[in-house]
């Protein structure tokens, strides 16, 4: 949604909030949030158990409604959340440097002045001048950002998320929350543009532009890997419990040795870590509860989900995962529990589809013990796919394929992801975030 609006909805700087609001996109969310939760009774829905969904800048507005007004709306809004890989990129205050520059640069952008009061000129200008700005701006941008994002505003929005999720205070009573095994290659340059660890801290400074050489230099400490980029690979999919010592730090089907290690840092600080940190917001949180899920179906690239929740099906997408899936997101909206059956765990395709499956008992989030449930996929054949932004890269196609969903532990996970995640949790206040 946000990465969609634009300045339409997220341009941001003391001038425009002095004339009006910032966040107009997020507010007016709520106000559809609101007309629902009146009228849904009109249309046979139960105004008590409504559920908001959405999948990337989609899922950040999920977290931020979560978040909004510090957490004090409760239930007004919606019951329960599902987001599907919740961006988090960083969250100026309304009136920081950079949400002002680019409110300038969006300013000089549709032919209006780039300093001073320049609020009036911009009401002057068609909404197709506008729109152009907008797209200026974020064309000008680093690869994997935008021009335009949630700020802290004081009102709707009035802490930053990492403060915030880590106090608890959160909307609604229930969350599911996963993202994609390999989200970042669509937003870190290529291989030829990330071969040393030179140009990966050259390419983080444009992504964390306030965090010092110092912390950039400590981010690469906890993602360890001395390996140079290799376009030919060798590219292949982790477990994600470090055998041999493969993680997604240093290797998957799009990328190995730096250009994998930035592949997984973007991943962890935007997605996979948010995610976690929701989690934790309704662990141990008095009538809340959450679960969470990664989704490992190769090439399993960020959005790579939506084709299992919704369709339409792809070859490495067979009928038993996607009936799993699409359970899981049934049962939680309708019964508040993602837990599935232990014959759509292990798919009609499996040696004992009636055998016992940890899933039919998904464990609820547990902050100091966090399990989650993977959904992958096992077997099939091997074949090449292209894909825009990424290029060909190895995926697995039917017939042959079964389901290979488990239980696993978050903490441990790709060589200790809980503990990455801590770190960049403690990184919020300077990226800001």
């Amino acid at each position: 949604m946000l990465k969609k609006l634009g300045a339409f909805g997220y341009l941001s700087s003391q001038e425009v909030k002095d004339n009006g609001v910032v966040n107009a996109g997020h507010l007016d969310q709520a106000l559809a949030l609101a007309w629902v939760k009146l009228h849904i009774c009109k249309f046979g829905g139960d105004p008590s158990k409504v559920t908001i969904a959405g999948q990337s800048a989609g899922a950040g507005s999920v977290m931020h409604h979560a978040l909004a007004v510090n957490g004090d709306l409760g239930s007004l809004l919606f019951d329960k959340g599902l987001a599907q890989s919740p961006y988090l990129p960083y969250q100026p205050n309304f009136n920081d440097a950079i949400p002002t520059s680019r409110y300038y640069a969006f300013s000089a952008a549709a032919g209006c002045p780039s300093s001073g009061s320049v609020f009036s000129c911009l009401l002057s200008k068609s909404a197709a001048d506008l729109e152009l700005a907008s797209l200026s701006v974020t064309a000008s941008s680093t690869q994997g950002s935008w021009g335009f994002w949630p700020v802290t505003d004081g009102v709707y929005i009035k802490n930053r998320p990492t403060a915030q999720l880590t106090a608890k205070r959160v909307n609604g009573n229930k969350l599911l929350v996963g993202y994609n095994a390999h989200e970042g290659p669509l937003f870190v340059p290529g291989p030829d543009a990330i071969e040393t660890q030179a140009d990966l801290l050259a390419w983080m400074a444009l992504w964390f532009p306030n965090l010092s050489s110092a912390q950039l230099n400590s981010i690469l400490a906890i993602n360890p890997n001395s390996a140079l980029s290799s376009a030919s690979g060798p590219r292949f999919e982790t477990d994600g419990l470090n055998t041999g010592g493969f993680n997604a730090i240093n290797t998957s089907p799009d990328g190995v040795g730096q250009k994998q290690r930035g592949n997984n840092i973007y991943a962890e600080a935007t997605f996979a870590c948010p995610a976690y940190w929701l989690a934790d917001a309704y662990s141990g949180n008095p009538g809340k509860s959450s679960w969470l899920y990664q989704f490992s179906v190769p090439f399993a690239y960020h959005g790579a989900d939506i084709n299992a929740a919704f369709g339409p099906s792809t070859p490495s997408l067979p009928s038993d995962i996607t009936l799993a899936f699409r359970k899981a997101w049934g049962n939680f909206i309708v019964g508040g529990n993602p837990s599935i059956a232990n014959t759509i765990a292990n798919g009609a395709s499996s040696a004992s589809p009636s055998a016992y499956h940890p899933a039919s008992n998904w464990p609820v989030w547990n902050q100091n013990a966090p399990q989650f449930v993977n959904f992958n996929t096992t077997g099939g054949t091997l074949a090449t796919v292209e894909l825009p932004l990424v290029g060909p890269y190895p995926q697995y196609e039917g017939p042959g394929i079964k389901n290979a969903i488990s239980v696993q532990n978050a903490n441990t996970w790709e060589a200790y992801r809980g503990d990455r995640c801590a770190f960049y949790k403690n990184l919020g206040p300077y990226m800001p975030n």
